[in-house]
């Protein structure tokens, strides 16, 4: 869930801060001149037919709608104080089975169909400020942030700052930033590895008797260290390359995703088959992404907009992605923003389909978002811009709306669609 809800708001923060021009001028202005408001929402929904709480095999459908407002004050001329604030709400039919059997005669167990239990649903929370401070010069700019967020299973806190540097008359840029997030679960196992769990309807040989045990560990912390060099080409091009590093350590594994193996009996209750174990992962993973940006800009009506990552981590994960954007400018106020996105993975070395892992495997999952697959990504967005900002909401003028819709496919059956869409005031 965390990863869709990250993506989400990601994907409509880029579309509405993503094509902001940098103001250089011959006297030194304020950072921010007043201040902004942006209203953020998103509508995901995704299904498909492996889901990693059922074994790698079930329904995947999930709906989230996340909404949040970005608030920018500027305190002085060289000081800007951000708070990001928001809700994420989630129903998902997959996770609704970490307790499929409560639905009577009526509605028997399946991995294929949602259950009503109070896994089906839930809300994230998010609180993130950030303060950034900017020289005299404005060559360098130093910033801080902190991060809270919390759902039923889940509580996450982060720190972070950086630093960006500015040389050659602002045509090169240099930063360095990291961050590190503490993060602790609350493990709700499936109900059938649970202490106590008993019901006469199980069906198979012998007698169900797993052989699982709970993790020790409930925290999770990430620490991450970013890079970055922009530079400007020539008038019509920019180009830019990135690094990070991030190492995680603790409980990497998902508790409520379940494992069957292929050494062991099967057994039942009704069409729902009961877990042999929960995925097990390392408690140490090494993600190492690196990338490149090209900015081409063909006129005053189009820009072409590239991108590039390679992703490698040590859990035998790699990874190419490929992104191109051409912004066309309609008019003053309108533009179009079309873009086509491609990500190719090779998979784990602990992804093991259904009842292919072995029970004295000591790592395994059968999550699908760890396997091999293809995806491809295809958006189109329509932004309007009042740079008189004529239109008032309670004191802060309409600056700018931004709507994009993005279609997602996966060589593995899963596909989702996201609608998002940004509006951005500033005060008068």
């Amino acid at each position: 869930m965390n990863l869709t809800q990250s993506l989400s708001t990601f994907l409509l923060l880029l579309g509405v801060f993503g094509f902001a021009q940098s103001d250089s001028t011959a006297y030194v202005k304020r950072v921010l001149e007043t201040t902004e408001i942006d209203l953020l929402f998103s509508y995901y929904g995704q299904d498909g037919t492996n889901a990693a709480v059922t074994g790698g095999q079930g329904t995947e459908e999930l709906t989230d709608a996340t909404s949040s407002i970005v608030v920018s004050i500027p305190m002085n001329a060289n000081d800007v104080l951000t708070v990001d604030a928001g809700i994420s709400a989630y129903s998902s039919a997959s996770s609704s089975n970490v307790n499929p059997f409560d639905g009577g005669i009526a509605n028997p167990a399946s991995p294929f169909s949602a259950s009503s239990g109070a896994s089906r649903s839930d809300v994230l929370a998010h609180f993130n400020p950030s303060y950034r401070h900017s020289s005299e010069d404005r060559n360098s700019v130093w910033s801080g942030n902190a991060y809270v967020a919390s759902e039923y299973d889940y509580f996450s806190l982060g720190i972070g700052g950086g630093y960006t540097r500015l040389f050659n008359e602002k045509n090169t840029e240099l930063s360095v930033s990291g961050n590190v997030f503490f993060d602790k679960w609350n493990p709700q196992y499936p109900i059938e590895l649970r202490n106590g769990f008993f019901d006469s309807r199980i069906t198979g040989t012998g007698t169900y008797s797993p052989d699982f045990e709970v993790f020790a560990d409930e925290n999770r912390n990430s620490y991450s260290l970013s890079l970055g060099l922009s530079q400007v080409l020539g008038k019509r091009l920019q180009g830019s390359v990135f690094a990070d590093v991030v190492l995680q350590q603790g409980l990497l594994s998902t508790p409520f995703q379940r494992v069957y193996f292929g050494d062991t009996e099967s057994f039942f209750i009704e069409d729902f088959q009961l877990a042999d174990d929960v995925e097990r992962l390392p408690d140490t993973r090494l993600k190492i992404p690196i990338g490149a940006r090209l900015n081409y800009y063909l006129g005053d009506r189009f820009v072409v907009r590239t991108y590039y990552r390679f992703y490698y981590d040590d859990w035998g994960i790699t990874a190419h992605t490929l992104n191109l954007e051409v912004p066309i400018k309609l008019s003053d106020s309108f533009s179009l923003y079309p873009s086509y996105r491609y990500y190719t993975q090779q998979g784990a070395d602990y992804f093991y389909a259904k009842e292919t892992a072995l029970s004295t495997f000591d790592f395994y999952t059968s999550d699908y978002d760890l396997s091999e697959f293809d995806a491809h990504q295809y958006g189109m967005g329509l932004r309007y811009k009042d740079i008189f900002t004529r239109a008032q909401l309670f004191g802060f003028g309409f600056k700018s709306v931004d709507l994009r819709l993005q279609k997602y496919d996966r060589s593995d059956g899963l596909d989702s669609f996201i609608i998002s869409l940004g509006t951005t005031f500033v005060g008068n």
